[in-house]
């Protein structure tokens, strides 16, 4: 079989689909990287992918869109794939209404977050529902990577969704007393030195302002920032928020695994997630995780065993819960191994992978 992997961006399809595409190419199948253009598509195509992209824009702009739902129309017509398999929102959407105007035979669908979950404007969630709700009449198997969204979208019409989760590879991601020790030395902190490290964009959305000033509140820390902001990502550059003595930026790293394994907390305080894939590395590395109560991480963390769980938005519950857990090393490494026992059981990438080709009938 042919298959389609189309996402929107070069960041989404390294960072997200790469697995997926190489266990679909080791099962005998061809399969083809979908999404916009960028510096990130020469390592995938270092692994032996095919990428084709496509102009795909993370906006609401209808010229963009149109240009995009032509591109992706040509190209399935061109390749006449077997299945197209979609993710994200909007580029989700256009790859399944071109699926089917190219009558493709097989169409399939990741959420990886509903944006009407989103906070936002009443217009912009009605309109992503309504998306959603007509994107589910082109799908043919609808998954998603949280038991929560699968549950809204059974409930709320969009379609039959079964959850896959998210996965990670645990030994890749592990503690690595090596790698704390040489991350450390190359960064010039001391080893007693209680370290919080964040993974994500640098976006409003990941809660670096609630978590830059909750770390003000721990004088014998620091906060690791790792990750850049994208050029298709929206709204005010926080750049300047992090400009803080107890900050230290460390920029898009290619050895995440290791500066993981070189910190002592995880902390994630979004205002919205899907599943994140940051969560479950830091857990198999064996960090205890703070978290917000959100959909997503609500389903990872175990508040009180794995990690603490605190509202969105708010400053004083995440410093409290980063000055716990900063006092105690006793407690991290009792969270932290007990996440990871819960990663290792729930979150295993060979399982995900293996599921998610049974449901998408790739497995033989």
């Amino acid at each position: 079989m042919k298959v389609l992997e189309v996402t929107n961006v070069d960041f989404s399809l390294a960072h997200f689909l790469v697995p997926l595409m190489l266990a679909i190419q080791a099962e005998g199948h061809e399969v083809v990287g979908v999404c916009a253009d960028g510096p990130l598509l020469a390592g995938v195509r270092a692994q032996g992918l095919r990428v084709v992209p496509v102009p795909m824009a993370r906006s609401l702009s209808p010229l963009a869109q149109w240009r995009a739902f032509r591109a992706l129309l040509a190209l399935m017509r061109a390749e006449k794939p077997d299945l197209v398999h979609a993710h994200m929102p909007i580029s989700g959407f256009l790859a399944r209404l071109a699926a089917r105007c190219a009558g493709v035979p097989r169409v399939a669908y990741t959420c990886h977050g509903f944006l009407f979950n989103q906070p936002g404007p009443w217009w912009r969630r009605t309109l992503a529902l309504v998306m959603e709700w007509l994107g589910g009449r082109m799908t043919d198997v609808l998954l998603t990577v949280s038991e929560d969204e699968a549950a809204d979208a059974r409930r709320l019409g969009i379609g039959r969704a079964v959850a896959v989760r998210n996965g990670r590879d645990g030994s890749r991601y592990r503690p690595n007393p090596a790698a704390r020790a040489h991350v450390r030395a190359g960064l010039g902190v001391d080893n007693a030195r209680c370290v919080v490290v964040i993974v994500s964009r640098l976006v409003r959305h990941k809660g670096h302002p609630e978590l830059v000033a909750a770390m003000a509140q721990l004088p014998d820390a620091e906060l690791w920032v790792v990750g850049e902001r994208l050029p298709s990502d929206h709204g005010a550059d926080i750049g300047p928020l992090l400009d803080q003595p107890h900050v230290r930026r460390l920029g898009y790293r290619t050895d995440v695994a290791d500066v993981l394994a070189a910190a002592d907390i995880f902390a994630l305080p979004s205002h919205f997630e899907g599943l994140p894939m940051s969560v479950i590395e830091a857990m198999l590395t064996g960090l205890p995780v703070v978290a917000t109560n959100i959909r997503g991480p609500r389903e990872q963390v175990l508040d009180g065993e794995t990690g603490l769980l605190v509202p969105p938005f708010q400053v004083q519950p995440l410093a409290d819960a980063l000055t716990l857990l900063a006092g105690s090393a006793a407690l991290r490494l009792q969270y932290g191994g007990a996440g990871r026992l819960r990663a290792l059981a729930l979150y295993n990438e060979p399982a995900v992978l293996a599921r998610t080709l049974d449901l998408l009938g790739l497995d033989r």
